[in-house]
């Protein structure tokens, strides 16, 4: 089985910006998923486990083998679609993928066509293979990437923010994609997106500022707030009110009117329970987990 182990990884830039704290994650077969704001340094780990940066401290062990020290073992099984993908202009989805093949090392021609035209297949765009990729829609663009990724049979695969700007359509499509292809290798998934990882992976962490804050599958980490997540209608005058003696969770409105749930040890008077959601253990998790005191 394969088995990412990350052990106390801290980088930083110059001068003195820590973008990547002490950070040590587990991460076997099945989607992960890497739950954290705009910020919070998902691109900097994805970056800095494919090799295109050097960690300041702590190791990236993969089967194994520390792929810090040996960065050529992971490319060999490493697929990567990162935020911001990009691709040549003019260019056939058929013959861009051709290419990339022979820059993976899928050197024999008749092993590299049936793979592509397999993966053409598999992300529904074997119809549209002889159309140039940059004038496909977003959706195609990021199936197209996911193909890319999963070009020589990879056993590792790392998606940064692979469904945003793309509408619900095509997200879920993506979606059901991935599930798909993490039955069988380990795909790492970066997103601010709570319902991605509540639809998607097994096993999750929360990072802000370089920091796992927490760790687990999110039935775990929903359970610890099983009676704990209260919510109220309130008037909008009386907001700054329930900020100081609560822990506010969240707020919103709801047929414009101003909801707020907090979180309580005990039931807070004028409040009514609330069934927790993986979106109310984000928003704790964020406000109050880093700053116990607030």
């Amino acid at each position: 089985m394969n088995r990412l182990c990350i052990n106390q990884l801290s980088l930083t830039y110059q001068p003195s910006v820590k973008v990547l704290d002490n950070i040590s994650l587990e991460i076997s077969h099945g989607m992960f998923g890497l739950l954290g704001p705009n910020g919070a340094g998902k691109s900097s780990l994805m970056k800095t486990i494919v090799g295109l940066q050097q960690p300041n401290s702590g190791n990236i062990i993969f089967n194994g083998t520390d792929v810090v020290k040996n960065p050529g073992y992971l490319r060999k099984q490493l697929g990567f679609l990162p935020q911001d993908f990009g691709v040549y202009p003019s260019i056939s989805a058929y013959h861009l993928l051709q290419h990339l093949a022979v820059l993976k090392g899928i050197t024999d021609s008749a092993t590299r066509k049936a793979q592509i035209l397999y993966l053409l297949n598999k992300v529904n765009l074997y119809q549209v293979r002889d159309k140039d990729v940059y004038t496909f829609s977003g959706g195609m663009k990021q199936r197209f990437g996911v193909a890319q990724a999963l070009l020589g049979n990879p056993q590792l695969i790392i998606v940064d923010e692979p469904t945003a700007g793309l509408d619900p359509e095509e997200r879920n499509r993506l979606n059901f994609l991935l599930s798909d292809i993490s039955e069988n290798v380990v795909v790492m998934l970066s997103t601010h997106l709570v319902e991605d990882v509540q639809n998607l992976c097994s096993q999750m962490a929360i990072i802000k500022r370089g920091t796992v804050l927490a760790t687990g599958t999110p039935g775990e980490m929903i359970a610890r707030l099983n009676g704990k997540v209260w919510t109220q209608q309130i008037d909008h005058l009386e907001l700054t009110q329930h900020q100081n003696p609560h822990r506010l969770i969240s707020q919103q409105l709801i047929e414009r009117k101003l909801h707020i749930t907090v979180y309580s040890e005990t039931p807070p008077e004028g409040f009514i329970p609330v069934i927790p959601t993986l979106e109310h253990v984000y928003f704790h998790t964020l406000y109050h987990e880093s700053n116990p005191a607030i």
